[in-house]
């Protein structure tokens, strides 16, 4: 017995004149009999080493034998965990929870297990094993669904995603697999602390990354932030989304299309021209959509957008966008009424109803004072009821000053790193070269075919909508 109180591991070459990382090439060739979870979990508290502790239990036995003895508990119905801390045995304890998480016939560990894990590990050792902290991740979140509360999850995920990358720009699979939670569950301030930090690096050696993983993200991340009406930091993430280039065009990429169209009108009462690595299928299938009649006649058609709405209610509210629709609806008035400023210096209340669609002059004159006192737009209202524009004062504040000017070094600084880093990355040297070599032959071709540069203008009319 060792001083854990577990029995010592069988006295071969491995506890006698060998390493760990010796030994585990041995164990890889020994029978399921030869290996137990005891002698397992006396390795894990013996072995001070996480590669050394990560290559033995990848080859103590074969796969199939390994995962049944990680989810067994010991003799005497004694669990193992109880036996181990995440701070001394974080690689054993990875082990341990993924696997138990992940079998049915296995006893699931209590949740204190799950979220003492997640708070203290130590994120160097785990980070040997990738594929586990993957593993565990949805192993969580599988646990919660079972148990009938997915919003369990949000907590121990939250402290996995804290601390496992160096930092909240590195993506990992946790990200996507807490933001999908966070919006299933309607808790959206708890994705906060993570959108809050851009993503700029994509480490394989982290984290077993995919294509969709980067989608989900981005698209879940500005669900969250549409829900929150952070209309900027959604309309990033679904663009980025929207316009990471792929082989193919993806279903969740024409999802956050039209969720970007919709964001676009809210904020700023227009849409954007589309980015140039935006796969040319989405465009061409969006504009056979409900959302490119609705984007054409906003916002100064206000009929014929309550009738789309009223058409097609149905298909909104199974894609879940009528609420954006609706809030984009009511934003119309508005908008419009900011577009008259750059053509009127004077208009009647009565004429301004007529241009937005408001037949009640005491909901244009209540509309006009609150977009007055929200500083949406510079104007005076007189008593006869006529309204004169005026171009809106300029202020900047040194704070203000100071603080953009902070941001731009931020960003130069980022920039600056990020070159530096393709600078080294061989494939996109190999590109590079590649593609330098393609322009001798004529000019270069956008991923959407185009030659040249996009012609800039209202998103609605690039993509010919009418």
């Amino acid at each position: 017995m060792n001083q854990s109180g577990l029995p010592t591991p069988p006295l071969t070459s491995a506890t006698s004149t060998t390493s760990p990382a010796q030994s585990s090439s041995n164990a890889a060739g020994q029978s399921a009999s030869d290996v137990s979870l005891a002698s397992i979990v006396a390795t894990i508290t013996s072995t001070s080493s996480p590669s050394q502790l990560n290559q033995y239990l990848r080859s103590c036995a074969s796969k199939d034998v390994r995962e049944v003895l990680l989810a067994s508990i010991l003799p005497g119905s004694q669990d193992p965990l109880t036996l181990l801390n995440a701070r001394d045995h974080t690689l054993g304890m990875l082990y341990i929870l993924s696997v138990r998480l992940h079998t049915v016939a296995s006893d699931k560990p209590l949740w204190h297990h799950i979220e003492s894990f997640c708070r203290d590990f130590i994120p160097e050792h785990a980070r040997v094993a990738p594929d586990r902290v993957t593993l565990l991740a949805t192993g969580i979140r599988q646990f919660s669904e079972v148990e009938g509360n997915p919003k369990l999850a949000i907590a121990p995920l939250s402290d996995l995603l804290a601390k496992y990358p160096p930092t909240l720009s590195h993506l990992t699979t946790i990200h996507p697999i807490f933001l999908t939670i966070c919006v299933a569950t309607r808790h959206f301030s708890a994705a906060i602390p993570v959108l809050a930090h851009s993503i700029t690096t994509i480490d394989l050696s982290l984290s077993d990354l995919t294509y969709h993983d980067n989608l989900v993200y981005h698209y879940a991340g500005g669900i969250a932030l549409a829900a929150l009406k952070s209309w900027s930091a959604a309309e990033e993430l679904f663009e980025i989304c929207a316009s990471s280039p792929g082989t193919a065009a993806s279903a969740i990429q024409m999802e956050a299309l039209k969720k970007l169209v919709l964001v676009q009108l809210i904020y700023r009462g227009k849409t954007s021209p589309p980015s140039k690595y935006m796969h040319p299928i989405l465009m061409r299938l969006f504009k056979a959509t409900p959302y490119a009649s609705f984007t054409n006649a906003y916002p100064l058609q206000r009929d014929y957008l309550r009738t789309i709405v009223e058409n097609e209610q149905q298909l909104f509210t199974n894609e879940r966008t009528l609420g954006l629709i609706t809030q984009a609806l009511d934003r119309a008035p508005r908008w419009a009424i900011k577009k008259l400023t750059t053509t009127y210096l004077t208009l009647h209340l009565s004429d301004i109803g007529r241009e937005v669609g408001i037949s009640d002059e005491n909901k244009v004159k209540s509309l006009i004072l609150s977009m007055i006192e929200c500083s949406e737009i510079s104007a005076e209202l007189s008593a006869d009821g006529t309204v004169s524009f005026s171009d809106p004062p300029v202020k900047f504040e040194k704070t203000d000053v100071d603080r953009v000017l902070s941001q731009a070094q931020q960003q130069d600084a980022l920039l600056v790193r990020l070159e530096k880093e393709m600078e080294r990355n061989k494939e996109y040297l190999t590109k590079a070269v590649k593609s330098k070599d393609d322009a001798a032959w004529g000019p270069a071709m956008d991923e959407d075919g185009a030659f040249g540069d996009r012609p800039s203008g209202n998103w609605a009319e690039d993509m010919s909508f009418a």
